[in-house]
């Protein structure tokens, strides 16, 4: 299997559409068909039916997709051992974290590296999709969940504390919510995935029965620009409210710690470019006070 027309082969399996693949590759959608049809002829079968809705994989196609996946991951294998053995300051760095975390934290650490090592491109997604490290989707990620994995390389740069806040305008406006009534009379900002999960949903420990929903976000950022614009009481990580200038409410009641994780993979932790990010943005991390 020619390793090419293998990637088109999994991004084809993976979103099932040629506009899909072609999307996830930076291709167009002919090209997409034409390493397809070159793959199909090369293995003598055909890998996927044509439906409508989209290409689905064949028995043959199946067993071609086990295959593809292990020539996928002795390909990221050998990107990570020869990027680690790298000790140039110049070249590309991917880092994911949160669009908050990128904003008041990572962007201003890269911005003070770019002076001193103008060589090294970094690449910043802001995304709350966790991305796969041991196939090089990224070189660092910032994240709050802890991984597993005994291949990444995991540093705790912070812990936080969250709390509950709300604008000035808003405290004037409709005051200060007595603890116990669960919100009565108060509008809410809320994170959308946090109402996904299915857990009980309370801001500092209090439940929001009573409360009013005003608007959900799918970020954290978004919920602090919310709760800015004076839409509600939301609940935010403590050192990004007061830095927003928002009234914390409740300053006595402990809200939930949690922790901010460094993460990256063992082959690629000491290549100088990576290495040098980690430590921009884990000092930036350790000057923020939670």
């Amino acid at each position: 299997m020619n390793w090419d027309d293998t990637r088109i082969f999994l991004a084809l399996c993976r979103e099932q559409t040629l506009r899909g693949a072609a999307r996830a590759l930076g291709v167009d959608q002919a090209t997409v068909g034409r390493r397809l049809a070159s793959l199909e002829h090369a293995l003598g079968a055909t890998l996927f039916l044509r439906t409508s809705r989209g290409y689905s994989l064949t028995a043959a196609g199946e067993v071609a997709m086990a295959a593809a996946l292990n020539m996928e991951s002795s390909a990221a294998e050998l990107q990570r051992q020869i990027l680690g053995m790298d000790d140039r300051m110049s070249g590309v760095v991917r880092v994911t974290t949160t669009d908050s975390f990128a904003i008041d934290v990572v962007i201003p650490a890269i911005a003070r590296l770019h002076k001193a090592q103008p060589g090294i491109e970094v690449q910043l997604q802001a995304s709350t999709q966790m991305l796969n490290l041991s196939k090089r989707e990224a070189d660092i990620a910032v994240r709050t969940l802890k991984p597993e994995n005994p291949d990444l390389i995991v540093r705790r740069v912070a812990r936080w504390s969250s709390a509950i806040f709300a604008s000035a305008d808003y405290v004037q406006a409709r005051g200060v919510p007595e603890p116990g009534t669960a919100f009565a009379g108060h509008d809410l900002v809320l994170y959308q995935p946090y109402l996904d999960s299915g857990k009980e949903v309370t801001l500092g420990s209090e439940p929001i029965t009573h409360g009013r929903i005003a608007m959900t976000c799918t970020s954290g950022l978004l919920v602090r620009r919310a709760l800015i614009n004076g839409l509600g009481i939301g609940e935010v990580p403590l050192p990004f409210g007061k830095a927003a200038g928002l009234v914390r409410l409740w300053p006595a009641r402990e809200c939930q710690l949690y922790d901010i994780w460094l993460v990256t993979h063992k082959d690629v932790r000491h290549t100088a470019r990576v290495r040098v990010v980690i430590d921009i943005i884990a000092k930036a991390f350790a000057t923020v006070s939670g």
